[in-house]
């Protein structure tokens, strides 16, 4: 964090993340879970605020799968194959 003056008031301001892979592994796996919560969090935002189909998977590090889909009714597209 680093902070801003502007109209005579401090801020906080948050700096960009790095684009690297997290060292340590017990950060690495809090990172997953809460990126992981966040990105259900925007795929069910869409589906209700444009009423769109969304479906997302997701396979952690240890290689479990995790899923969101905005109907009942799962689906995948014919042209994807899982290779996990």
């Amino acid at each position: 964090m680093s902070w801003r003056v502007s109209t005579g008031f401090l801020e906080m301001v948050r700096g960009k993340t790095q684009m690297r892979r997290i060292e340590n592994a017990t950060s690495r796996q809090v990172t997953f879970s809460k990126r992981r919560n966040g990105l259900f969090k925007k795929a069910f935002e869409l589906s209700v605020l444009c009423d769109a189909e969304v479906a997302l998977i997701i396979f952690s590090p240890r290689g479990k799968l995790y899923e969101f889909s905005s109907s009942r009714y799962a689906f995948l597209p014919s042209s994807f194959s899982f290779s996990h």
